[in-house]
């Protein structure tokens, strides 16, 4: 992303769930914040009116695999077969691998289908280990112009982004920062 713009780049993994992702979504209206979504096709097919909810919100939508699965786990064939399955429900150009991994023979053929999307700012709002109050000092210790900060549309997350989320936009807004979607 260009260094000298004065914007960031919001994303969430691995939702829609209903635990999570209203809750969200709400938030990102009230603070007048576009996102992209890394939704687990999976997920889209047992909630498809949330993901519905994420596009009509003017939101933008990423493959993250049909079953959150793992490049280094499964042979490259079945990775892809997955990446596919899943964007047969989404119809997403942007691609995120679970847990930010890929093997290079996966990485050589997503790439002539997607836009692989990594990130700079992992909020690590999912660790058991982290408090709200540590998610927000990781999204202001580490942001800077043209970062993409990763949260989660989780259950391992939803407690803490209760108080992170709006915390965390409130400190990017006033700190000058547009939200923005990737092109």
């Amino acid at each position: 992303m260009d260094p000298n713009e004065h914007a960031v780049y919001l994303t969430f993994d691995d939702g829609p769930i209903p635990e999570a992702t209203p809750f969200i979504l709400k938030t990102l209206e009230a603070y007048g914040a576009k996102a992209t979504f890394f939704v687990v096709g999976d997920n889209v097919r047992k909630y498809p009116e949330l993901f519905q909810q994420i596009i009509d919100g003017g939101h933008q939508v990423g493959n993250h695999t049909m079953n959150h699965i793992g490049s280094f786990k499964h042979w490259t064939t079945t990775y892809i077969i997955n990446t596919f399955q899943a964007n047969e429900l989404v119809h997403a150009h942007l691609f995120r691998p679970p847990h930010g991994w890929m093997r290079h023979s996966v990485y050589y053929w997503l790439k002539k289908y997607f836009r692989v999307v990594m990130w700079d700012v992992l909020t690590r709002d999912y660790s058991k280990w982290m408090t709200a109050e540590d998610v927000v000092n990781n999204v202001k210790t580490l942001t800077r112009n043209g970062s993409i900060i990763t949260f989660h549309d989780s259950l391992k997350s939803i407690d803490k982004l209760q108080t992170a989320l709006p915390e965390a936009l409130r400190w990017l807004q006033e700190q000058g920062y547009a939200f923005k979607t990737f092109p």
